[in-house]
């Protein structure tokens, strides 16, 4: 009988001691998928941009290859980034001292109707401007809202910049909305993007989309087939904006010139919601942005002087929600 009872508790516990490891095992594999979720949302390496008052918080230093920027405009204005690479040597005090000057120069003769002057003054840049590389960054972004884009990186020193233009004339860089950002050798372990939807831009066939976009989030990729300088001194670029039913498409024509007096200045066009898109890149070069489209009017378009024109204003429609 001794025996018997003491078999029966020994089974008893047997089981219970299998129960607890087994548990023991469920709890840790879901910790270490729960490791291993993080871990991957870490290696997605998304550079995080905020603008409060003229400015980029974010880190001084970044990864290098394919590198997700999102930036929340948490400000009252509408901004984007530009990634600029300068020749060797030069920083953004060297930029701050004698290539902003010139621009708020020039700027200050064509507000005053001196246009002519206005454009002689920019003969006033150093020869090493020439060399100056648009190398990406993200489109036009309204207040309040969150534009994302994806490109790739080599190592080296970068300034970001906007140059959308306060009410009285004077550009964001000049109000100090600069930063230099160096990118390091170390690489992000990204992958390029898959895209859903394919854009292509060019100054021969301008902004070309094979198919209307439908509702909810997409990635959008963008082919610069090739890359000139416009009448404003820069090239193209693809930029998402939401219309609503009070929207002017010559107004938005218009003000997407920085060059005219009233292109690319506070405010921007009534009707007209920015959600971000890729800024100038190189010819050859592809970028990525993600947006969330309800229905409703969107239009693609480049900001560079009469982009009607140039078939750089792409209307589109979406109506199903996705």
């Amino acid at each position: 009988m001794k025996t018997s009872l003491i078999s029966k508790p020994s089974k008893f516990l047997t089981i219970v001691f299998s129960c607890l490891t087994l548990a023991v095992v469920f709890q840790s594999c879901k910790s270490d998928k729960k490791e291993a979720k993080s871990e991957e949302v870490e290696k997605e390496n998304v550079v995080d941009i905020l603008t409060e008052n003229m400015d980029f918080q974010m880190p001084d230093t970044i990864p290098s290859g394919w590198t997700t920027f999102r930036y929340k405009n948490a400000s009252p204005q509408t901004h984007f980034v530009l990634i600029d690479k300068y020749p060797e040597g030069k920083t953004l005090d060297t930029v701050m001292a004698v290539v902003v000057p010139v621009f708020d120069e020039g700027m200050k003769l064509i507000n005053e109707g001196k246009a002519e002057e206005g454009y002689a003054a920019f003969g006033k840049l150093p020869t090493w401007f020439g060399e100056l590389k648009f190398i990406g960054g993200t489109g036009l972004i309204s207040p309040e809202r969150v534009a994302q884009t994806t490109m790739k990186l080599e190592p080296g020193n970068y300034i970001l910049e906007c140059y959308v233009k306060m009410s009285n004339g004077v550009f964001h860089t000049s109000m100090g909305m600069a930063k230099e950002v160096v990118v390091t050798n170390e690489d992000s372990g990204n992958s390029e993007p898959k895209a859903d939807y394919a854009i292509e831009i060019s100054s021969t066939d301008g902004i070309v989309l094979n198919e209307t976009p439908s509702g909810g989030t997409h990635t959008f990729s963008v082919f610069f087939k090739d890359q000139i300088v416009h009448e404003h001194f820069l090239g193209h670029d693809v930029n998402l904006a939401k219309l609503d039913e009070t929207a002017n498409l010559d107004e938005l024509n218009n003000w997407m010139n920085w060059a005219d007096p009233k292109g690319l200045i506070e405010p921007a066009p009534q009707g007209i919601t920015f959600l971000g898109g890729v800024n100038n890149m190189l010819e050859g070069d592809t970028g990525y942005f993600n947006a969330t489209l309800v229905p409703g009017k969107y239009a693609f378009i480049a900001e560079v002087p009469n982009a009607v024109g140039k078939n750089m204003l792409k209307v589109f429609e979406v109506t199903s929600p996705q």
